[in-house]
């Protein structure tokens, strides 16, 4: 198995940077780059308060009369020196092959360079936020798997039962309705919308965090946390319950299980057992992406309403803003984690079924 594991780490580096490979030349083709969006800010300068454009340069440049040859979108106007300027003042004086061995060669030493736009290191972005999306992320994961896994096993156990009918109802209600539309719900109910004010709308903790006790500390931590994380669990605990359910019944009505019964084994025994080992292979498979969801994607409507800044926000406005180097660095460390997720789910295999080997499979 460890040879395995030394395998699958050694893959990580060429699938890293494949993928960012292929994000590149996506985001090269894409418009409205930085360079275009400070051009545009200076044409709207100059439009507006007459000789801005000179002032911004640093240069003393003035404006060209007549349209330049630059192939950016706006530039048509302006001096060419300060077309030049603004490229270097972003990189994009150098060819495109040459950023990309340049933001390898940074990455490698986990130097994500500085924002655009928001004057700090993408690392220290980056640490900020992700107090956040670890928060929403690990605590959602680990009450839907704690909630959902036992439910479906008891669905299973009880399958066509009144109990597996009205939970199933429960469900399905659950799963109709979007989180982030639950989480406005919340909103109004318990945070001071219209009813209760019950919970705080803003933040992860409170501004007097610092002065409180560790038991006052780990409740406020959670007070605040409350509404966002029921949102994430009303809205994903669904599909893992089902599956659960329907892994169990498949696993229940095979011969194996008609024959532990017949030795005289306790209904427990065959459940945990042996059908338990083999019911959960398929929940295990899904834990990564679910884990993944939640922690980046699943979040971000949930920390716009609730006000939370992390990962999935920062991605969000990178993105909008093309702040290429904090959209390239957030994309490492989301595919990072997801592959070393990957691996987790298959050393989780051999733990649940020591029968799979993944080192001696063809």
């Amino acid at each position: 198995m460890l040879a395995y594991i030394l395998r699958r780490l050694l893959l990580i580096i060429p699938t890293l940077l494949g993928i960012l490979l292929i994000n590149f030349i996506i985001i090269q083709a894409a418009p409205g780059g930085p360079v275009d969006q400070m051009i545009a800010k200076l044409q709207g300068l100059d439009s507006a308060s007459g000789g801005a454009t000179g002032r911004i340069s640093g240069g003393g440049s003035e404006v060209a009369s007549s349209s330049n040859s630059s192939h950016y979108r706006g530039a048509q106007g302006l001096d060419p020196e300060l077309v030049k300027e603004i490229e270097r003042m972003y990189g994009f004086d150098k060819p495109a092959p040459e950023r990309f061995w340049i933001m390898l060669k940074n990455y490698a030493h986990l130097d994500f360079g500085q924002s655009f736009f928001r004057d700090a290191k993408v690392t220290d972005l980056i640490v900020e936020k992700l107090p956040v999306s670890i928060s929403l992320g690990l605590w959602s994961t680990l009450i839907m798997y704690l909630v959902s896994i036992p439910l479906g096993i008891a669905k299973a156990v009880r399958n066509g039962s009144h109990f597996d009918i009205w939970t199933s109802s429960a469900i399905i209600v659950g799963y109709a309705i979007p989180a982030f539309l639950f989480a406005i719900l919340l909103v109004v109910l318990f945070a001071g919308g219209s009813y209760w004010d019950w919970f705080p709308l803003r933040g992860l903790t409170s501004n007097n965090f610092e002065q409180l006790s560790l038991f006052g500390k780990i409740k406020d931590y959670f007070w605040h946390l409350a509404l966002p994380i029921t949102a994430l669990v009303i809205g994903n605990f669904a599909t893992i319950t089902l599956l659960t359910k329907n892994s169990f019944l498949d696993e229940i009505g095979k011969q194996y299980v008609v024959t532990a019964r017949a030795k005289g084994l306790t209904e427990r025994q065959v459940l945990y057992g042996h059908v338990f080992r083999n019911a959960m292979l398929i929940i295990i498979a899904g834990l990564p992406s679910a884990l993944l969801g939640v922690f980046f994607t699943g979040s971000l409507l949930i920390e716009v309403i609730f006000s939370l800044d992390g990962l999935g926000l920062l991605s969000f406005e990178s993105a909008l803003n093309r702040d290429y180097p904090v959209v390239f660095g957030t994309l490492f460390i989301f595919t990072l984690f997801g592959l070393i997720m990957k691996l987790v789910s298959d050393v989780l295999y051999t733990l649940v079924d020591p029968r799979i080997d993944f080192e001696n499979r063809e």
